[in-house]
């Protein structure tokens, strides 16, 4: 029997996270969320996630700037970015900086299992 996979969100809006914590754990994920990026770094440095799902714009910084620390500290997770602020600059520069896949809110609850999926 598989381990469940361990997701990580970090997503400023507390709504939104709410709302995919809750649809993935019906999909049998074990799900973390972190409001800002301080609070995503002390999670990855406390637990091993598989996958984390980041905002592209955080309160205390950019989510393209979290993907090389992120990398740094776990290299193997997979680390997709979510923007509701899509431009080919900020797609380009997440791919440059590690991201693994990039999605658009609002979140199609569909595509966005699929890229987990894909990446896990």
């Amino acid at each position: 029997m598989n381990c469940p996979s361990k997701i990580l969100i970090v997503e400023d809006d507390e709504k939104i996270g709410k709302v995919l914590k809750t649809i993935l754990e019906e999909k049998g994920y074990i799900v973390d969320t972190a409001k800002n990026g301080k609070e995503a770094i002390e999670r990855i440095e406390a637990t091993s996630y598989n996958l984390a799902l980041i905002d592209i714009r955080l309160p205390d910084m950019e989510g393209t700037i979290l993907l090389p620390v992120m990398r740094k500290i776990n290299p193997k997770m997979s680390k997709i970015m979510i923007t509701g602020y899509p431009t080919m600059r900020s797609a380009i520069e997440s791919l440059n900086k590690g991201a693994d896949g990039y999605i658009l809110k609002p979140i199609k609850i569909e595509s966005l299992l699929n890229i987990i999926k894909e990446h896990l």
